[in-house]
């Protein structure tokens, strides 16, 4: 497992928090896992800055070589991610 951090523009930023949004189709140059955990960063490409919103998804499959999809690309499959704090004992 592997965290990601991608860039995402705001349309889709806000599709994938609100979970309308559950495939990702990316440039596979990470060398994308099931159970990787990406974190989206909301990008504006017209003012070229980060909102500082953040949105952490796990990749749940990975398609690779669907005919018609580029060699290079992938679709994965995501959900939304929560993370979960375990208090230690002391």
């Amino acid at each position: 497992m592997k965290i990601i951090e991608l860039k995402t523009w705001p349309e889709y930023f806000i599709a994938v928090k609100l979970g309308t949004k559950t495939f990702e189709y990316r440039k596979n140059d990470r060398d994308f896992q099931e159970d990787d955990l990406l974190i989206l960063k909301e990008y504006n490409p017209e003012t070229k800055e980060y909102s500082g919103h953040t949105q952490l998804v796990q990749v749940r499959k990975v398609y690779n070589g669907i005919p018609g999809l580029p060699a290079d690309y992938c679709i994965m499959e995501i959900r939304n991610a929560k993370i979960e704090l375990i208090k230690g004992e002391k």
